[in-house]
């Protein structure tokens, strides 16, 4: 089940990308904004087309498939191949740890100056 829903979402992906990308551009772009763009806010735009009406009905079935999968999905399935694989690889050290730096002692000439030597 969760493989079918993966490939219909891949469908709709694609053809919901050929929808978008076989519509007639509005126009404008930021430049509607002073010039036209009151009229399409005040409801002077005409009827969406075909493949508008298309394009949101698919991106709505993408939507509610996507939220779907979720429910299917099964604990094999959460991992990804990159957390198989780290927690099945050994651990190795390949570059040894340095010993922590030495602790100035106590009695040292820096102590008594205030710490610059001078």
């Amino acid at each position: 089940m969760f493989t079918l829903l993966i490939v219909l979402i891949a469908l709709i992906g694609i053809v919901m990308t050929l929808l978008i990308l076989l519509q007639s551009g509005k126009g404008g772009g930021l430049a509607g904004i002073a010039a036209g763009g009151t009229t399409q806010i005040l409801g002077a735009r005409q009827a969406p087309d075909v493949l508008e009406k298309g394009s949101w009905f698919l991106g709505s079935v993408f939507l509610v498939l996507c939220v779907l999968t979720n429910f299917v999905i099964t604990d094999e399935q959460r991992g990804s191949v990159l957390q198989d694989r780290a927690l099945e690889a050994p651990i190795e050290q390949t570059v040894p740890l340095a010993p922590p730096p030495a602790a100035p002692e106590a009695g040292s000439a820096d102590d008594a100056t205030g710490g610059d030597g001078n």
